[in-house]
C-alpha cells in the first residue's frame, strides 16, 4: 500500500483517480486548491488538506508531513488564474515562475516536479490507475463519420499536432478545411462555444496530446460537459487521440451522442 497525494484541480477526474487508487489498496490523500477543487472530493479520499493557489511551500509541508512520496496532478487549472492571483503567491511559487524561459503549461509543471523531487516527492503517471478510461482506436458511436467529416478531421489532425507541440492548446475546430477556432488559455469548451458563434453548424472538433506527451502532466480529457458543448454549439463530429486521451462519463457520452447524431472517433 502506498500513500498517494492527489493535487486536485477542478472537475471529476481527481475523484475518479481517488476511487481507483483505493480500489488497488493505496491510501488516497487529497490536496485541494481553495476556490478550484470540488469539495465533493473530501468524501472520496482518506484524508484531505486545503491550500491556496500559489502556496507551494504549504503544499510541500502537507505532502512531507503526511509521508507522501508519490503524487498525481489531475483536474482543470485555468492558467488565467495565475495572472489574476500572482501577487499573492508565496516566494517558492514566484521563484519557480521567475526561472522559466516561458510560461507554457509543460514548463511550469516540469519545474514544479523538479523541485518536488528535491524533497523526495515523485510526480507519477496516473494512467496505470485509469486504464478503463483510455480508449482504443475506432468509431465508438452508432453513426460513423461522413466523408466530409473525415476529410476535416484529417486536416485538423495536422493543425492540432502543431498546436499541441507548441503547448498552446490541445483542441482545434475545423469546418470545410478551415480552422474556425483553436484552444488557448480559455479551455476546450470555451473554444468550442466560440466556434459555434463563428460557424453556426457542421464543424468537427479534434483533441490531441503533445507529440511527446509526458503522461504525468496535463493529459487530454473529454467528459460529458465537452460533448454537451459540441452539441449545443452545432458540432457534428469529435476525434480524440488513441492511448493518450482520457474519456470519462463514457456511458452517458455515448447515449447523448447517439441520441443527437454526434459521431465520435478515436484516432
Amino acid at each position: 500500500m502506498a500513500n498517494i497525494g492527489i493535487v486536485a484541480g477542478a472537475g471529476r477526474l481527481p475523484i475518479i483517480f481517488a476511487e481507483a487508487a483505493k480500489a488497488r489498496g493505496d491510501k488516497a490523500i487529497g490536496i485541494g486548491i481553495k476556490g478550484i477543487t470540488s469539495t465533493e472530493i473530501e468524501s472520496h479520499v482518506d484524508k484531505f488538506v486545503w491550500f491556496e493557489l500559489g502556496a507551494f511551500q504549504k503544499m510541500i509541508f502537507a505532502l512531507v508531513s503526511n509521508r507522501i512520496n508519490k503524487i498525481v496532478l489531475l483536474g482543470k487549472l485555468r492558467k488565467d488564474l495565475f495572472f489574476r492571483n500572482a501577487e499573492g503567491f508565496d516566494e517558492d511559487t514566484k521563484k519557480i515562475l521567475s526561472k522559466l524561459n516561458d510560461n507554457k503549461d509543460y514548463s511550469i509543471l516540469n519545474k514544479a516536479a523538479e523541485l518536488l523531487g528535491k524533497f523526495g516527492i515523485e510526480v507519477i503517471d496516473p494512467t496505470p490507475y485509469l486504464k478503463e478510461y483510455v480508449p482504443s482506436e475506432g468509431v465508438i458511436t452508432r453513426r460513423p463519420l461522413s466523408k466530409e467529416e473525415s476529410v476535416d478531421i484529417d486536416y485538423a489532425k495536422k493543425i492540432v499536432g502543431e498546436l499541441a507541440r507548441l503547448d498552446i492548446g490541445q483542441t482545434v475546430i475545423v469546418k470545410n478545411k478551415t480552422v474556425i477556432a483553436i484552444e488557448a488559455i480559455e479551455g476546450t469548451d470555451e473554444a468550442i462555444a466560440r466556434a459555434g458563434v463563428l460557424s453556426k453548424r457542421g464543424f468537427v472538433v479534434v483533441k490531441a496530446a503533445r507529440p511527446h506527451q509526458d503522461m504525468r502532466f496535463d493529459i487530454p480529457l473529454v467528459g460529458l460537459e465537452t460533448i454537451e458543448a459540441i452539441i449545443k454549439s452545432g458540432g457534428t463530429a469529435l476525434a480524440i487521440e488513441a492511448n493518450k486521451t482520457l474519456l470519462i462519463d463514457r456511458k452517458e457520452i455515448l447515449e447523448l451522442a447517439d441520441e443527437k447524431g454526434l459521431a465520435i472517433t478515436v484516432v
